[in-house]
């Protein structure tokens, strides 16, 4: 599965006859290269799974940057003389569903898939703020199916890095839509409260027992071997965890000193991001009773 070495924000491109991908022009630390739109469908009708941004936040016909031309205005020249039968939103953060609802005004398609979410993330991204505006016209829950021509997507929970996070099966194919849930660039930000660390080991091994061909994230390349990612990132989670309880063990209780000694030059503007997965790893520990927080400071439970 070929990856291009040059990557244009606006363009369409083709991954395989059902699959094409729009990349919005939103690059940062957290997003890659921007988020990416995939278009499901080679006939009459298509879906559009995660919308992405709206530029700055305007309705359609606001320039975003590339070629003067908005990330909806992007969409629509790639779909056109199709209907738009759904808009899917694998979750709410804002890099992710802003542009349903203009895009929704466009085509007149419905917006399904994660149900709202109203939470104040106190997490350090920007990007990371939940979309207040998102309202869907239907929920989907694990296993519930839309169609179109030649087509069929299904969806699949996968709580954790939200907990309004859903996959999507392209069943025809065995490609699967992960949102932020799995990448191949990147592990995902869980950030309490809403991000759930054993919620996500949870979905994380709920993907390594299926049977996927490929995996087409939100955001960086697409994965040919679903299953040896997924292991491998469950394995890394686990050796996260083993070595927060080594440190609590030699009396290091403070997550920005957990975060100096494990994440060994890590990128500075991720520093809070790594942060915030400590501490949900630790709220998981301290949920399973071994971890006791005592005061500004993280504590193993001695009585466990």
């Amino acid at each position: 599965m070929n990856w291009p070495d040059s990557i244009y924000a606006g363009e369409t491109e083709t991954h395989e006859p059902l699959v094409r991908r729009v990349l919005a022009p939103n690059p940062s630390p957290y997003t890659y290269t921007g988020t990416q739109t995939w278009l499901v469908g080679a006939g009459s009708d298509v879906a559009v799974i995660d919308p992405g941004p709206t530029g700055s936040g305007k309705s359609i016909g606001d320039p975003a940057d590339i070629n003067g031309e908005g990330h909806v205005e992007a969409i629509l020249r790639a779909i056109k003389g199709q209907r738009v039968t759904a808009i899917l939103c694998t979750h709410t953060h804002r890099d992710h569903s802003p542009a349903a609802a203009p895009l929704k005004v466009a085509t007149g398609a419905p917006i399904v898939g994660c149900a709202p979410l109203m939470l104040k993330d106190d997490g350090p991204r920007a990007d990371s703020a939940f979309d207040p505006d998102y309202s869907p016209d239907r929920i989907l829950t694990d296993g519930d199916r839309i169609s179109g021509e030649g087509w069929t997507i299904e969806a699949v929970a996968t709580p954790g890095h939200t907990s309004n996070h859903l996959c999507y099966s392209l069943v025809e194919t065995g490609a699967l839509f992960t949102g932020d849930h799995v990448m191949k660039w990147s592990t995902s930000v869980v950030s309490p409260p809403d991000g759930d660390m054993s919620a996500y080991m949870a979905s994380l091994q709920k993907l390594y027992d299926r049977d996927d061909r490929a995996y087409y994230p939100a955001h960086g390349p697409a994965v040919d071997n679903p299953r040896q990612l997924v292991r491998g990132m469950i394995g890394h989670r686990r050796q996260r965890e083993r070595q927060i309880l080594k440190l609590l063990e030699a009396g290091e209780g403070h997550i920005p000193n957990m975060v100096a000694s494990m994440y060994k030059g890590l990128d500075p503007r991720l520093t809070g991001a790594a942060g915030r997965s400590v501490l949900a790893h630790l709220v998981d520990l301290q949920n399973q009773g071994r971890v006791a927080l005592q005061g500004d400071s993280w504590r193993l439970n001695i009585a466990a």
